[in-house]
């Protein structure tokens, strides 16, 4: 990786880390490159089962470093640039952010990425870049969109001006607020609970809600039926009848 995003694998979960800290872990095209990086070892990985998203210091991540923005010669240069984004939807394994503080621009963009969203209590989440004069392009409307329904999303969007956790769980946007000395831990509690599971199941789940937020009803109705009946064909699938018979511990191993 670099010193910039850290990866570390403990058992079935990877632990990708924002590290950053002197400058709220904003991007810069050096850590999308560490995190594409990081992306690929836990895809390949058949020991990883489940990811945890974090950062350093006081910060998730407040988005791309803006001082690195001058890097692009011309706004079309800007428009093909990799996009971190990108990187971490393309991640296979299910996903948890641990948002354990500011999450501004792109790097609410890449909580909104990942399958759960967990945050400390003092966390801050914001879309900014109307501030700037322009906007997210990370996936920023239509994952709010879908998140906290278009009013919120449009009032987050339009003013630009952040919120607290306590109402990005009421709006949906979270699943958890934890005190921050306990959100890690929350968060690989839900990651290790996730990796008990049948792995090819569990990412399966997560190709199918994707589908379910991009097909009409009838179709992503049928598509999951067909993943249904392909998990169902897995070793996994037989251990789990058998142990669930036998009323033991089903020993998953993504077959």
């Amino acid at each position: 990786m670099s010193d910039d995003l850290t990866l570390e694998i403990e058992g079935h979960v990877a632990i990708i880390t924002y590290n950053r800290p002197q400058k709220l872990n904003a991007m810069t095209p050096e850590m999308a490159a560490a995190l594409r990086a990081a992306v690929e070892v836990c895809n390949t990985n058949n020991e990883v089962r489940a990811v945890v998203l974090t950062g350093a210091g006081k910060a998730f991540c407040a988005g791309s470093d803006i001082a690195e923005l001058d890097r692009y010669a011309t706004a079309w240069d800007f428009r093909n640039r990799p996009e971190y984004c990108d990187v971490l939807r393309a991640l296979l394994k299910p996903s948890i952010a641990a948002i354990n503080g500011y999450a501004f621009g792109g790097g609410l963009e890449m909580a909104m990425s990942c399958d759960i969203r967990i945050a400390a209590d003092t966390a801050i989440l914001a879309a900014p870049e109307i501030k700037l004069g322009w906007i997210g392009g990370g996936g920023m409307a239509a994952m709010l969109a879908n998140s906290i329904g278009p009013s919120n999303a449009a009032l987050m969007i339009m003013t630009g001006d952040p919120i607290d956790a306590e109402k990005a769980e009421k709006w949906g946007l979270l699943s958890e607020v934890a005190p921050k000395d306990q959100l890690l831990a929350r968060a690989k509690d839900i990651a290790e609970t996730i990796a008990s599971r049948a792995p090819i199941a569990a990412e399966t789940a997560r190709e199918n809600l994707k589908a379910a937020f991009n097909m009409p009803l009838e179709k992503a109705i049928a598509y999951e039926r067909d993943l249904q009946s392909i998990c169902f064909a897995t070793d996994d699938a037989m251990e789990g009848r058998a142990a669930f018979a036998e009323k033991r511990t089903p020993n998953f191993e993504r077959k």
